[in-house]
Parts: structure tokens; C-alpha cells; sequence
């Protein structure tokens, strides 16, 4: 089965710097669209970045020039390269992955960013 376990998140000042990585197991990761999500509490998730089986890229608006999602398919990783963290920044992170054939959501546990001084 499709299994995502995300790290990396944690306690960090504003302009601060963080790396979330999301190890994959369970499926054929190269063919997988793989994303990062962030929801906060009573707001609905939303998505942050995301990178297509071959290689084009989505940002959100509020994190272009920011952040940097990157893939290893030989890992079969995906991370964020967050910098120049912002107070609202601060979400519980979650990785994806997208099917290529029903387009189906998977999605890990989560880690909590707090941006925060």
C-alpha cells in the first residue's frame, strides 16, 4: 500500500530555513505527481508545491522565490526547501503523491512547522 512519512519540521525563527523531506514506498514513485500541502487549523488544506512525473513545477503564490520542491526517484524522496520562513508559514505540512491513472490523493501524517520567535 501507498505509504508517505514526511520529516524534517520543527521550530524555526522567521527568515529562517527549513528542509522537509517525504520518504515513498509502495508504489511506482516515478510515475507518481508529488506535492507538498499545508493546513492550519480550521482552514481548509492547500497546496503548496507540487512536481510532475516529468519534472514541471506548481508554486503557490505565497511561497514563489521561497520555497523549492525536488525529487530523487532513485530514493524515491521528495523535499521542500523552505527559506526566508514566515510567521503564517506556520501549518501542519503534508506530502502527496497523485496517481497518474485516477489522479487519487495520497497523503502522509504530517509535520508541524511552527515559524516563530
Amino acid at each position: 500500500q501507498v505509504q508517505l512519512v514526511e520529516s524534517g519540521g520543527g521550530l524555526v525563527q522567521p527568515g529562517g530555513s527549513l528542509r522537509l523531506s517525504c520518504t515513498a514506498s509502495g508504489f511506482t514513485f516515478s510515475s507518481y505527481a508529488m506535492g507538498w500541502s499545508r493546513q492550519v487549523p480550521g482552514k481548509e488544506r492547500e497546496l503548496v508545491a507540487r512536481k510532475s512525473n516529468v519534472g514541471s513545477t506548481y508554486y503557490a503564490d505565497f511561497v514563489k522565490g521561497r520555497f523549492t520542491i525536488s525529487r530523487d526517484n532513485a530514493k524515491n524522496t521528495v523535499h521542500l526547501q523552505m527559506n526566508s520562513l514566515k510567521p503564517e508559514d506556520t501549518a501542519v505540512y503534508y506530502c502527496s503523491a497523485r496517481s497518474p491513472t485516477n489522479l487519487r490523493n495520497y497523503w502522509g501524517q504530517g509535520t508541524q512547522v511552527t515559524v516563530s520567535s
